[in-house]
């Protein structure tokens, strides 16, 4: 059988079908693989941890876990209170099926009031972030608060649709969008 099948894959036109069946499904397995990270350094801000390990994670409070999927974790922990705003609820995610990555940002939500976020960010801009807008100039997608020596930018969503977060992020992190604040 397998002289058969070998005699069918060096016929003149199926060589390189197979090769391309091969790459597929090699590219498949490799797509599913587990990510492997160093858990990022750790960091706080507020009290709350934006940045660390799972140990670190836990250590704050986050214990409630979920499995997104078979290569992130969430961890949640509520209610929050952060510069004198809330209660939020509060979760990190974490990289890897047993959270051995690590986490790179804390998002912050309310349940019941989307509104609820705004709070939060007027109280950095009382304490002296400024803040600036992604997006094309038309529609806003985050807006995003900094504070000259402050280890982490705010960004909170613009969207009406869905649940309104507020994303703390370490400034390494250059994986997220960052804007020049302009006021």
């Amino acid at each position: 059988m397998l002289r058969e099948l070998a005699v069918e894959w060096v016929r003149p036109g199926m060589l390189a079908p197979a090769l391309a069946a091969a790459a597929l499904l090699g590219g498949i397995l490799w797509a599913g693989k587990e990510p492997v990270r160093t858990p990022p350094p750790r960091l706080v801000f507020a009290g709350f941890p934006v940045s660390g390990t799972a140990a670190d994670s836990q250590r704050a409070g986050f214990t409630k876990c979920v499995q997104l999927d078979g290569i992130r974790m969430r961890c949640r922990s509520a209610p929050v209170m952060i510069a004198g705003q809330g209660p939020y609820e509060a979760a990190i995610d974490l990289i890897g099926s047993d959270g051995t990555g690590g986490f790179d940002h804390l998002t912050l939500w309310n349940n019941g009031e989307q509104e609820a976020v705004f709070r939060l960010v007027e109280a950095l801009q009382r304490e002296g972030w400024r803040h600036c807008e992604t997006g094309n100039g038309r529609w806003g997608d985050q807006d995003i608060y900094t504070r000259e020596g402050a280890p982490v930018r705010v960004s909170m969503d613009l969207s009406y649709y869905g649940k309104r977060r507020v994303r703390i992020i370490p400034l390494w992190n250059d994986k997220e969008r960052s804007c020049t604040p302009y006021h």
